[in-house]
């Protein structure tokens, strides 16, 4: 810069080149786009004109711009509708057979998941929620989904009296299972499927 400043490098929209601002009797590196006064604007035929400008032009510039400059009244009115622009029909996806349905998912992160997921996990049919903890803590204790209170209590009771040391003669080498059973049913016990 002139006034021995460094140069900024980090600005949302610059593009470095070997263009000068377009500023008249401006030497500046011209790195920033604005829309040219005297072009076409945006629109279906394309990218409306642009001129390159330094950062201080760009900046006066942008202080000064009015995108509704040149618009009549109704043509303004439009441009401030709130569903402007979605009223265009959008094409069908391609394959639209091959993708799963909205309708098949509680939560619409599962639709996106499923593309990768081998299989869906099974469902309860009471329709109560299981949670990924939940179907853990039923494969630790080798559980069905559908299985009812009774049967969950009975389980546990059976496994605590296959793993305890005082049932096994004092061996301990089953204690980690234990103490997976134990948190397991203690889950389950207080998950909304058992209640």
């Amino acid at each position: 810069m002139a006034d021995g400043r460094p140069r900024e490098t980090r600005f949302h929209g610059r593009v470095p080149g070997a263009r000068t601002c377009s500023v008249p009797g401006c030497h500046q590196p011209g790195e920033f786009r604005a829309p040219a006064d005297d072009g076409p604007r945006n629109g279906f035929d394309g990218p409306g004109a642009w001129r390159w400008m330094c950062l201080d032009h760009v900046r006066q510039f942008n202080a000064g711009y009015n995108f509704f400059n040149g618009m009549s009244a109704e043509e303004i009115s439009e441009q401030q509708r709130p569903y402007a622009g979605w009223e265009r029909e959008t094409r069908a996806f391609a394959g639209v057979g091959t993708n799963p349905r909205w309708a098949d998912f509680v939560d619409p992160l599962d639709a996106i998941q499923a593309r990768y997921r081998v299989e869906r996990p099974a469902e309860r049919k009471d329709g109560k929620p299981l949670s990924d903890g939940d179907r853990r803590a039923l494969k630790v204790l080798g559980l069905e989904p559908d299985a009812d209170r009774r049967a969950l209590r009975q389980r546990y009771a059976d496994l605590v009296r296959r793993y305890h040391p005082d049932r096994n003669g004092g061996d301990r080498s089953h204690e980690q299972a234990l103490q997976a059973v134990i948190e397991a049913y203690t889950r389950l016990r207080g998950a909304p499927a058992f209640a």
